[in-house]
């Protein structure tokens, strides 16, 4: 039965991508932050059943499905084409990269040989410091001013009609769910297909709301209104959160405790349920390539280092040019050895079934997941893991329904 607009808001599958606000007439649906700190579609009046029909075609929150067209399926990591593991050859691309900045340096190398029009990517808002603006960028330098993770919510593709509509060519870098319905978007408007050349993204752990960010302001022993900038990573690997005062100063905090302590308690519930961290449908998918000690990632200052999965023939394409123009430095990864530096998105990945499960029972909107492997996952990941990850679903929606 499909799902509403509404119920997915309301039922937590909503991860705030922007893809209906794009896709509906313009002024039907905007984007705005709700009381829990996270961008939410606010419609302007009650949509038809066309509309939510279009809703439903589009969102990547109530339903992902794959078809690999042939390619090599991996269950934990997706469609595979080669893994790597890399950095961007220019050591200032490589400095302001959340790793090995070898996203910003595909970037820049499709800019260069004039590959894309433009690139549409995330970068802090000039506005708001805590903020995200989507933007076009054309050159080197606002790929590099653009550079780094933003740990907090971005409605990616909410304008993408504006861009499609120009007849440019460009290049999407999005958030795993971002990239996911984008894809869904090019199954019902061709424009998607021809205009956006290249879908990249990284492996995402999930979005803190805009809450988590005052926390970690406030852990700083700094006032919100005296923020005047705000990075959450980059300048090294990993790098440092770092609040800039009014005043000229800085405050920082250890990505450990920014990420581990503080941001990663604020994240959205749809994020707790995704089967996608890594990135399935975009064609270039980078993540940290952590060095580990007794199989868990340590996260001390190193130059920085990217893992990359090639999921398409063009994304190959693409990063083999690259290699060849010697804008990227890569070496082959053993796929086996992915579960070693990303335990979160294996572990996640494997339980993600019991935790939609816990909310079938409990009768709540649940999301449809279909050619994931996610049955096969399951039996391997182990009775207690499963049963904990079942558990602490129904605990924090029975806590949620108490709260109110």
């Amino acid at each position: 039965m499909a799902m509403t607009l509404e119920t997915i808001v309301k039922g937590g599958l909503c991860h705030g991508c922007g893809a209906c606000a794009s896709s509906l007439q313009p002024g039907r649906i905007t984007m705005k932050l709700n009381d829990s700190g996270f961008l939410r579609p606010m419609p302007s009046g009650p949509l038809t059943e066309n509309e939510e029909h279009i809703v439903q075609e589009v969102c990547s929150g109530a339903e992902l499905t794959h078809r690999t067209y042939g390619r090599s399926y991996h269950p934990l990591w997706g469609p595979l084409v080669r893994t790597r593991t890399g950095f961007a050859n220019d050591s200032e691309v490589r400095f302001s990269g959340s790793s090995g900045g070898v996203l910003s340096a595909l970037l820049i190398y499709l800019l260069d040989h004039k590959l894309v029009d433009f690139v549409l990517h995330v970068a802090a808002d000039s506005r708001d410091p805590f903020g995200n603006a989507v933007r076009p960028s054309r050159s080197r330098q606002e790929v590099l001013e653009a550079a780094g993770s933003r740990y907090a919510p971005s409605t990616t593709l909410a304008d993408m009609e504006q861009y499609l509509a120009s007849g440019a060519t460009f290049a999407v870098v999005g958030k795993p769910c971002d990239i996911a319905s984008l894809r869904r978007m090019g199954q019902r408007d061709s424009r998607v297909l021809r205009q956006v050349r290249y879908m990249f993204s990284f492996m995402c752990a999930g979005v803190p709301s805009r809450n988590g960010t005052l926390a970690v302001i406030d852990e700083l022993g700094a006032r919100a209104d005296d923020v005047i900038a705000f990075a959450y990573r980059g300048q090294g690997w990993p790098g440092s959160a770092r609040a800039t005062l009014r005043d000229g100063s800085e405050r920082r905090m250890s990505y450990r405790n920014s990420w581990g302590r503080i941001l990663s308690r604020h994240l959205q519930f749809r994020c707790k349920i995704c089967p996608d961290g890594t990135a399935e449908f975009a064609d270039i998918v980078c993540g940290d390539a952590w060095y580990g000690k007794d199989g868990y990632p340590d996260f001390e200052e190193r130059d920085g280092r990217s893992l990359i999965l090639t999921r398409t023939r063009e994304g190959e394409a693409l990063l083999q040019a690259a290699v060849d123009a010697c804008a990227i430095t890569v070496t082959g990864f053993d796929v086996a050895e992915i579960e070693k530096i990303q335990p979160y998105q294996a572990h996640r990945k494997q339980v993600v079934l019991a935790r939609v499960l816990a909310l079938r029972l409990l009768g709540r909107p649940s999301p449809r997941y279909l050619g994931l492997e996610l049955l096969k996952l399951s039996r391997s990941a182990g009775v207690r893991a499963l049963l904990q990850g079942f558990l602490g679903t129904m605990r924090r929606v029975l806590r949620a329904q108490a709260v109110g």
